[in-house]
């Protein structure tokens, strides 16, 4: 935690954090009040303390950004879930227009935010990429989730637009067995019954909770960063990869119904040659061991005058 200040020194920022009880906000929030940094969380319940400020998303106070000097935008329905037309609803109601209504303030606020960081995600690309290397300037995939994040993206233009250094986080599977996908697989795992999902061969960008957090740091400190950036472990590996660490050394569950049957096995990993990864580096791990997250440093922001 420490090391992630003197990495990314700046002087003492007021914060303020939507989403800041959720599992990527609550590291967050940590690290900012570690390193000397005011935190403002937006809260959407009447404020209880002077750490807090009432917030509400589609029609934010005129003045809930004052004295502001950054955001950070986690806010948003959790990805997991059912996936049906009211999920998906939901996780695209719960981003859009409130990330836009906070931008449009945010860049009207006299002496408010220079900097607008948002969560994104890598669901921006879609998962059926194959071995393709995907980095910041790769063309957007299609479907559902690249979808929204298009438009999620597209509602923090404003801020770009009136001179904000505006840093888009796209983000891929957060692994914290404080909550997230670790703490939805555990029982399964756990129990003998998690296994790989279909072939098992389809990458998972994943990318530690405390990376995570440095990454949010990074973005709020180095004014050199800016657009969008890639938040994954630079080593990625398949599902069925994953699916054997979280076993333990148990032997991943393997389906056995009908309709499991007949399905191709996946081939034990080549010992001395891996297959080209879509992360920024193109080795696998023998194990999901934390590493630092990849981004790309892009060319210092133009910011208006």
């Amino acid at each position: 935690m420490l090391s992630a200040h003197r990495r990314y020194r700046h002087d003492p920022l007021t914060v303020a954090v939507t989403g800041a009880s959720g599992l990527a906000g609550t590291a967050l929030t940590v690290l900012l009040t570690t390193g000397g940094h005011r935190v403002v969380r937006l809260v959407r319940r009447p404020a209880e303390t002077p750490g807090e400020r009432t917030w509400q998303p589609e029609d934010p106070a005129a003045d809930l950004l004052t004295g502001v000097d950054a955001v950070v935008h986690l806010a948003g329905v959790p990805l997991a879930g059912p996936f049906d037309d009211r999920h998906r609803r939901a996780v695209r109601e719960s981003r859009i227009a409130p990330t836009r209504a906070l931008v449009d303030l945010a860049a009207r606020t006299a002496g408010g935010p220079k900097v607008f960081v948002s969560a994104s995600a890598v669901g921006y690309y879609r998962p059926d990429r194959g071995d393709e290397l995907l980095t910041e300037e790769s063309e957007r995939g299609q479907g559902f989730l690249a979808d929204v994040v298009t438009d999620w993206e597209a509602a923090t233009e404003p801020a770009s637009a009136a001179g904000l250094r505006v840093v888009r986080v796209r983000t891929g599977l957060v692994l914290s067995p404080r909550g997230g996908l670790l703490r939805l697989q555990y029982p399964l795992f756990a129990a003998g019954l998690g296994g790989p999902l279909g072939t098992g061969r389809r990458w998972m960008p994943w990318i530690g909770l405390d990376d995570l957090a440095d990454v949010h740091l990074r973005a709020l400190a180095d004014s050199v960063l800016c657009g969008p950036i890639n938040a994954v472990s630079p080593e990625p590996v398949r599902n069925a990869e994953y699916a054997r660490t979280r076993a333990g050394g148990r032997r991943p569950a393997r389906g056995s119904s009908a309709a499991d049957r007949g399905r191709p096995r996946i081939p034990p990993p080549e010992p001395r040659r891996r297959p080209r990864s879509p992360a920024r580096h193109r080795r696998g791990p023998d194990r999901l061991r934390r590493r630092r997250p990849s981004m790309t440093v892009r060319p210092a922001c133009r910011t208006a005058s």
